[in-house]
């Protein structure tokens, strides 16, 4: 199997690769839906909603808050180091990551495109400004606001709001352009997301699953590995030799 795979990367120039909450795992970070302690007596939909926040925005933050304390304390895991050793080897190397922890970008990943934002941003609901928040507000208990006067929230996409329309677009763009698309971590279960593999694929790239477990784009894949990331990827770049580009 990784001789093919070395075959179709050896000629490939762009490259996608979608990740999801999987890759993320390897590093410690649960899914929401796995929040312990306190947030088990909620479901993420009571929570990551617009109307949750304008309900309770103390409650909201203090969930968002205890997200960002594991996000800030987790480190990029092998699989998320590997990718951003991959990146080299083509002329254009793109992340589509579904995730909002930053940690494709602390692995040294330079180009990457969030779909579901940034946890540790925060964002102006009255001016839209986004910026990276400080860690200490993790701790805070009063509301922050922003210069303009409007309350901060979480710099992510919540249930029943659309994908960032330019990031998206990117996405598309690069889905329809590659050679090789990676779909690593991820259910395929989530939409629009879980359409780029398809995308990519009728357009004509060699598509590549890695996941533990089975997912929806299974049967149209062109190679799949039931492994960790941390576990295939460093085997994929042995493979691959000296860097192709510079």
């Amino acid at each position: 199997m990784l001789a093919e795979l070395t075959k179709k990367l050896a000629a490939a120039k762009q490259v996608v690769v979608l990740t999801g909450s999987g890759i993320s795992a390897e590093s410690g970070i649960p899914t929401f839906r796995g929040a312990q302690g306190l947030w088990k007596q909620y479901r993420p939909e009571e929570l990551a909603t617009p109307q949750a926040f304008q309900r309770q925005p103390d409650v909201v933050w203090e969930w968002y808050r205890y997200r960002r304390r594991l996000v800030r304390q987790a480190e990029p895991n092998a699989g998320h180091v590997a990718l951003a050793q991959l990146e080299p080897y083509f002329e254009h190397f793109t992340i589509v990551t579904q995730n909002v922890d930053n940690l494709h970008q602390r692995a040294g990943s330079t180009d990457v495109i969030e779909l579901h934002g940034n946890i540790l941003l925060d964002r102006c609901v009255r001016c839209g400004q986004s910026q990276m928040s400080d860690p200490a507000s993790d701790h805070a208990t009063e509301l922050l606001k922003c210069t303009c006067g409007g309350l901060l929230r979480p710099g992510v996409v919540w249930f029943g709001e659309n994908l960032p329309a330019d990031a998206f677009a990117r996405a598309t763009r690069w889905a329809e352009k590659c050679d090789v698309l990676f779909s690593i971590g991820t259910s395929s279960v989530v939409y629009p997301a879980a359409a780029l593999p398809e995308l990519a694929k009728r357009s004509g790239a060699y598509i590549v699953e890695i996941n533990p477990d089975e997912t929806p784009i299974t049967r149209i894949v062109d190679l799949y590995f039931p492994n960790s990331a941390s576990d295939v990827l460093p085997k994929i770049i042995a493979s691959l030799g000296e860097k192709k580009h510079a």
